[in-house]
Order: C-alpha cells, then structure tokens, then sequence
C-alpha cells in the first residue's frame, strides 16, 4: 500500500483570533481523507506551547455561543528549526515513552492573525525543511502588517484606500481630521475584525484608537469606503499562475455599522450573494484585480482579497487575507465551491500544491 501523508495541521495560537482559529482546524480536520493522510493534530495554546490535540471536530466547534480553545494539558510538542530532522520532540515524555513522534510530510498553519499568519511560523518552517500551506515568509508578514500591504497593492497601481497610522503613545497627526468623517480604526496587525471601531464623530476617536491599541501598538485609522463589500478567492495554479474563485458579496443587517466578530461568527446576520449582482464586466475586473493583489504581495497557495465596489464603478482593494478563516461560515470556501471546487478538494489541492513547491528560495 502506498503510505499515507503526514500532515499536521497546527491551529490555536498566542494571537486575538485563536478561537477563530481553532473552528478553522476542526473543518480541515473533517475535510482531510483518512485514506490518503495521516493527520498530526498540534494545538498551539494561548501561551504559545506547542500540545498534541484531539483530532475530533467537534472540539473545535462553536457551541452555544461557547469560542474553542486549544486544551493546554496536552502533550508538549516541539519543532526542532533543523533541516536533517523534521522530527516533531515530545518534550515531556515519560522514561519508557518515545520522545519522537517523527517527520511529518507537510503542514497546513491555520493560524490567524500574529505568531503565524505573519511569517513566523512560516520562519520556522523553512528553517526546518518542512513544506507548507500558505503564503512564504515575506508575503505572509507583508499581508498581515495593513500599512505595508496597502504600500505595495498602491505601488502594483491597485487604488485601496486613504489612511493614516498612529502608533501608540503619539498624538494624533492632523491628517486624520482631514480624512473626514466616518473613518474606521483598525489594528494594524489583526483579522477578523477584532479591535476594529467604526467613528462616526472624532470625540469617539480616543476610545477607538486604545481599543485598537490593546490589540496592537500600531494602528490605522482609514477614511470609509461607502460601497458594497465584495470577496475574491485566489489559488495557485499548478502552472504557477494564480486564479481567482467566483466573487460574493457581504450583506450585513442593520443592527450592524459594518462587518464585524459578532457578524461573521456568532449571529445570523448576514447574508451573501455568490456571485455578486453586479454586471460581467465588474465582476471580471474583481477577479482580475484579486489576481493582481495576489502576485503584488508575491503570495503563495491562497489568498482572500475583500474589495469595496463604489456606486461610481470603482474597484477598490481592501486588504489580502494569506490565511483566510475555513469555518463552515468563511467565505473562501464557499466562493471556490460555487466555482465547483468542494470543501474536501479544495484542502487537497492546498496539500497537493504545499508539497510540489517544497521549501527554500523560489
């Protein structure tokens, strides 16, 4: 019989979106063949320690409003950065026990959000000779970090829009009035819309920018986009030529001032259109465009790319997700199904692809 793959997929993490995170895993974890891999279950806690995990979905899961969390009383796990081993070490292993669990083939990082999704992990990986899903090291930290993607998606000639950055502890500059009103605060370096504020009178900037602070010392604060919220999914293609899945667009119901944690995770509050209603030539520009995005950042494997659509026409990026959420609810998956690639195929195809590119320079 021809051996089964090892794949560990590593999922929780030190960052805000460790829940988010680990509901990700559980639906990787459902979607890989036990047929065709081997999976190495590895939580990472809140801490950062590295623990063997259950394999089981349903820990992962969302339950009665309750977020998942990487259950810190398992195993210790490391990954020694070490080329001629790619042995994964039980650090406490008891006298009589294995203290290798051995190599693993590949790893599928669903992580979010810092310390993982930012090339971190993605570091440690290429010090370790272990092939990956996902983005390399310079465009996962280029992605994660707002300010430096948006630098070089307007650099690709890709127009996103007007923003300032204010890191913590420095007033305010006066062109953050001159962005006018509404604007939205946001973490720098942070997904899932954790930390971010919508302002609507500069009295609430204040509060608005501490929040965005607790999460991360630089933030933005970014003139609002009035339009519709439309995503693009992006995958490499076995040629090497990168693709895009069928566009949705993201309907939020009133209660909501924009698409947030609430939105996208606990409440049943928005809808999506896949594809969006908007006419060929708009959606083939999207498409186009997330294309652009994707190889702008030198991205790998997969990407989402969130876009404002303009009642004037304009296509405007809003940023590049190298890890976006695969929840039941995310909508990477759900836009490559509509565009006939299914949950179960679409993890494959990341495996399949994470192996033939291997690690080093590219």
């Amino acid at each position: 019989m021809t051996r089964r793959v090892r794949v560990a997929v590593v999922f929780g993490g030190r960052s805000s979106e460790h829940a988010v995170s680990c509901v990700s895993a559980g639906s990787v974890l459902s979607a890989l063949d036990p047929d065709r891999y081997e999976v190495v279950p590895i939580g990472i806690t809140t801490e950062g320690r590295w623990v063997l995990s259950s394999a089981d979905p349903k820990e992962l899961a969302i339950a009665a409003g309750q977020l998942p969390s990487v259950d810190p009383t398992g195993t210790s796990l490391v990954l020694p950065g070490d080329p001629t081993a790619k042995e994964l070490v039980v650090l406490d292993a008891p006298p009589d026990a294995a203290a290798e669990l051995g190599a693993v083939d590949v790893v599928f990082p669903l992580l979010h959000g810092p310390y993982g999704e930012d090339g971190t992990l993605q570091g440690l990986l290429e010090l370790a000779g272990v092939p990956y899903v996902g983005s390399g090291v310079l465009a996962s930290a280029v992605a994660m970090d707002k300010h430096r993607m948006k630098q070089l998606l307007a650099a690709a000639g890709l127009e996103v829009p007007s923003y300032v950055v204010v890191r913590k502890g420095d007033r305010v500059p006066v062109e953050v009035h001159e962005l006018g009103l509404p604007v939205f605060v946001k973490p720098a370096r942070a997904g899932s819309s954790i930390g971010i504020s919508r302002v609507d009178e500069m009295g609430a900037l204040d509060v608005a920018l501490a929040e965005a602070h607790r999460h991360d010392p630089k933030a933005l604060v970014e003139r609002a986009v009035i339009g519709r919220e439309v995503e693009c999914g992006v995958l490499s293609g076995s040629d090497g030529n990168a693709e895009a899945s069928v566009p949705a667009e993201v309907r939020v119901a009133a209660d909501h001032s924009f698409y947030d944690f609430e939105a996208k995770y606990l409440e049943e509050s928005t809808e999506f259109d896949i594809p969006p209603q908007l006419d060929d030539e708009t959606i083939a520009l999207i498409r186009a465009r997330a294309v652009l995005a994707f190889d702008a950042l030198g991205c790998e494997g997969l990407a989402r790319v969130d876009f404002f659509v303009t009642d004037a026409g304009a296509v405007i990026v809003n940023e590049v997700n190298t890890m976006p959420g695969f929840t039941p609810s995310s909508m990477f998956p759900r836009m490559w199904a509509a565009a006939g690639v299914d949950y179960p195929t679409l993890v494959d195809r990341l495996v399949q692809d994470a192996l033939r590119r291997g690690t080093g320079l590219r």
